[in-house]
């Protein structure tokens, strides 16, 4: 029996721990460090700041962004809901 119960400490030690890795791996930026990235990534492009090609740059990165969020949330929406089906019962009585 111990080495049951060994073997189930273990399991589910071993399914918290993969539970916690993706957590660990997700990262939020304030929208300050965003907005730091999104410069210094069309700054390595070539845009220098300050310029229309820059502000262009900073906006294509925003819609690319949102379009991502709107696509991953499509997704989401049609595996996890998918189509739902209510019954609803009805129960005749016959009082004669």
């Amino acid at each position: 029996m111990p080495e049951r119960e060994s073997a189930m400490r273990r399991l589910s030690n071993l399914f918290a721990i993969a539970l916690l890795i993706p957590l660990a791996a997700c990262q939020t930026m304030s929208p300050e460090e965003r907005r730091a990235a999104d410069e210094r990534a069309c700054a390595g492009y070539g845009f220098r700041p300050g310029t229309d090609a820059m502000a262009k740059c900073l906006l294509d990165l925003e819609l690319d962004r949102r379009a991502d969020m709107r696509s991953w949330r499509d997704r989401q929406a049609s595996t996890m809901w998918g189509p739902m089906y209510v019954e609803r019962r009805i129960i005749i009585r016959d009082d004669d």
